[in-house]
């Protein structure tokens, strides 16, 4: 039997997205400089940069060109990042938003 495909609001998730740009830049994860150099090696890139530079415009390409996969666990990634090991108040609303980017992907 065949797989139902999910059906997906595309400027929902779109919009969910800007809104992690927002809140990166009001809570100062955000970088204005040059993009780092793309060595492949996102083990050693931190958490924030990875987001912004690897995260963001991936999701946003994946969304416009219907790519994006079954399943995310960003909201995980970032929980893991910032409030299992140390409580990062500030990445508070950050935590929110990414797990709701998940629950759109996921449903």
């Amino acid at each position: 039997m065949p797989r139902k495909q999910k059906t997906r609001d595309i400027s929902a998730i779109l919009a969910k997205l800007d809104e992690v740009e927002r809140e990166m830049k009001a809570i100062g994860f955000w970088d204005d400089g040059p993009a780092p150099e793309e060595s492949g090696n996102f083990v050693e890139m931190e958490f924030a940069p990875w987001l912004q530079w690897v995260f963001l415009p991936n999701a946003r390409k994946a969304a416009e060109e219907d790519g994006l996969p079954e399943k995310s666990d960003v909201g995980v990634i970032a929980l893991r990042q910032y409030d299992y090991h140390s409580h990062v108040p500030e990445a508070e609303q950050l935590l929110r938003l990414l797990f709701a980017f998940d629950k759109l992907l996921n449903g």
